[in-house]
């Protein structure tokens, strides 16, 4: 059955438009996703893998090279035709060995063959794409420092068992999870771009609305897709038209001295909080079809790239997004 439709999803409008940003530029680094149980967050990672527009790739490359240039030696590729594939949305399980992550020796041709081989792993296939893990906060230490180490690197490298294997491994991270069963390291905390705190909906009509297309969905699928595939589609075109106008957005003296005054009244640790802030704007004016980030663009922006690189203060009981928000109306009125 094919994933329920993006913009079928009721409300959790944070998140979706979280997610849409990492689609228009996937350097601002990705989307960390909060809340209770039950509240779409698979959900709508799912959807997202139906929405994003498609890319060019060498057929018989396994990191989804764009060119065969791009091709990985170890990988000797015959097959050099350049395809049409859906955007790759890998998922980590929680379980994944290092070699089920990284890749490794191909065991079955060392075997057969008596070849020394590179069997690539989920990294290469989430390359050009997203890689996405769910209950991200239980995930093993281990397998944490090796997604630090890529996701700074933008590379994966592999030595042992014999091997010296190197390759690009470029993608939006992308994790959920429920605060209640385990706090984030600090490390991958501060490398997700985005943030978003999600809850289940507090009205009852808005709780109908979702029981309603969930039914739908599931006893008349092939007619509830035909009718959201096409606000689908015109959030796609949305994504390439604000991916070709990102470059020609500007970031005026103005936005840059708003994202460094907010930063330094919320006390974020770091310059990642400006850069990722300024960047979101951006892609955020692009999709408004605006020729400069501004406030109108800074204002929605900052919860989600500021509320997890807050410090704690424990003489504040206001949440994070709380915080964002008392500062945002001083700062930015």
């Amino acid at each position: 059955m094919t994933p329920f439709p993006f913009s079928a999803i009721v409300g959790q409008d944070e998140m979706k438009q979280a997610m849409v940003l990492t689609a228009i530029d996937p350097g601002i680094g990705g989307v960390l996703v909060f809340g209770d149980r039950g509240t779409g967050k698979s959900t709508a990672v799912r959807a997202l893998a139906a929405l994003l527009p498609p890319i060019q790739a060498v057929a018989g490359c396994p990191v989804n090279a764009a060119r065969i240039e791009d091709c990985p030696d170890w990988a000797q590729v015959t097959d050099t035709t350049i395809v049409t594939r859906p955007t790759p949305v890998v998922d980590l399980p929680l379980g994944a060995t290092e070699d089920r992550v990284t890749g490794a020796l191909d065991i079955e041709r060392a075997l057969t063959r008596g070849e020394k081989a590179f069997q690539p792993g989920l990294l290469a296939r989430a390359n050009r794409g997203y890689l996405y893990i769910d209950e991200v906060n239980l995930l093993e230490d281990h397998i944490v420092d090796l997604l630090l180490d890529v996701a700074q690197s933008g590379e994966n490298v592999v030595e042992r068992e014999g091997l010296s294997i190197r390759h690009p491994a470029r993608f939006v991270l992308v994790g959920s999870g429920n605060p209640e069963e385990g706090e984030l390291r600090p490390q991958l905390l501060d490398r997700f771009g985005l943030s978003v705190e999600v809850t289940s909906p507090k009205d009852i009509e808005t709780r109908i609305e979702v029981i309603r297309r969930r039914d739908a969905w599931e006893r008349d699928h092939d007619a509830f897709m035909a009718h959201w595939q096409t606000r689908d589609a015109a959030l796609r075109a949305s994504i390439l038209r604000a991916r070709a106008a990102l470059p020609q957005v500007a970031a005026s003296n103005v936005a840059l001295h708003d994202c460094a005054a907010l930063c330094l009244a919320l006390g974020a640790d770091g310059l990642r909080g400006e850069l990722t802030l300024l960047r979101a704007a951006r892609a955020l004016a692009a999709l408004d079809g605006a020729g400069e980030g501004g406030r109108a663009q800074l204002r929605p922006a900052a919860p989600l790239a500021l509320r997890h690189r807050l410090r704690r203060d424990p003489l504040d009981d206001a949440g994070s997004g709380a915080r964002v928000a008392r500062q945002l109306a001083e700062v930015l009125p």
